[in-house]
């Protein structure tokens, strides 16, 4: 029988070698694109706070790290972790991990908590909701702290929010007293600020209630031309304004601090107290006494050396609804 010629323009499924050749990617093109697409994708590692969680964690089989291992180990793989991350340019934020959520979590959606799957869809969660700040090369154990600060901020917020949620409406005219509050302590606020003048000021307000004291910090600054509203942080104002609408709303007791710090002054301390839903001024003799005994025994603590201890002065509403 002949033998048939191969026709080079017939098509029999398999490309030859030099087809192959100019039509498959260039050699490492298909692992580079990937490579830049995993640039794309934000990670999120989850960190344990502190040995005890370490110790919950551990009774996990499938945890990585097993009974020879130590937290401060697991913290220098975590930061061993951050920095393989960091290097190879793939953003990265860091949650607090909190091992009884975490097995709450697992019983709300049936998963077991017992596998790498579940712990990973538990921070994924967290990466939304939850406490996280984004790694920039610091050392872990300076991230830590600050993690753990977010999550207590995060955490009043969100209780303060449910506080004023939960307050109802004025009997008398049928008002959202939570609402109306919070629109007080925005113009409080607002009023701590102008009365106090050009400087750095640093406030603290805190509120106790049934459950937890509630206390909310926020720095501002105060332009010697007042050209512009203060400069203070949204996230900061937002946490402050919720705190002081809380106790404003409640009617309990609180209190609320400033002290400002301007050049060639020194640094001036006022006080007020929260009462039946109002912020009273405090005299000087007060604002002293408050801020030179020790809150935890009692005994007195000596005053600070160029510090002027004034009366507050007149920043709520003189005839407020609530």
């Amino acid at each position: 029988m002949p033998r048939t010629r191969h026709d080079p323009n017939h098509s029999s499924g398999k490309a030859s070698p030099a087809t192959q050749r100019a039509t498959a990617p260039p050699a490492g093109g298909r692992t580079t694109r990937r490579r830049l697409l995993r640039r794309e994708v934000p990670h999120t590692v989850g960190l344990l706070a502190d040995a005890g969680d370490f110790a919950a964690m551990r009774g996990y089989r499938s945890f990585t790290f097993d009974h020879h291992d130590d937290y401060s180990d697991y913290l220098r793989h975590v930061e061993g972790l951050l920095r393989s991350l960091a290097a190879q340019g793939l953003h990265t934020t860091v949650a607090l991990f909190d091992p009884d959520e975490y097995a709450e979590f697992c019983k709300e959606h049936g998963a077991d908590p017992d596998t790498a799957e579940a712990r990973t869809r538990f921070t994924a969660e967290l990466a939304g909701s939850g406490a996280v700040l984004p790694y920039t090369g610091q050392p872990v154990d300076e991230l830590l702290p600050l993690l753990v600060d977010e999550a207590v901020r995060q955490a009043t917020w969100e209780y303060a929010t449910t506080l004023l949620a939960g307050v109802g409406s004025c009997a008398d005219c049928g008002e959202d007293i939570g609402h109306a509050s919070f629109t007080r302590a925005t113009e409080t606020l607002n009023r701590l600020l102008d009365g106090a003048g050009p400087g750095h000021h640093h406030l603290v307000c805190s509120v106790p209630t049934q459950d937890e004291q509630l206390v909310a910090v926020l720095h501002a600054e105060v332009t010697a031309d007042r050209d512009g509203p203060p400069r203070v942080d949204g996230r900061e104002g937002l946490d402050f304004v919720t705190v002081l609408a809380a106790g404003l709303a409640l009617g309990g007791p609180g209190g609320l601090v400033l002290r400002s710090t301007t050049e060639a002054i020194g640094d001036r301390v006022h006080g007020w107290r929260l009462d039946r839903g109002r912020l009273v001024p405090l005299s000087a003799a007060a604002v002293f006494n408050a801020y030179c005994t020790d809150a935890d025994t009692g005994d007195p603590v000596a005053p600070e050396s160029g510090v002027d201890y004034c009366p507050g002065y007149e920043v709520d509403d003189p005839t407020p609804h609530h």
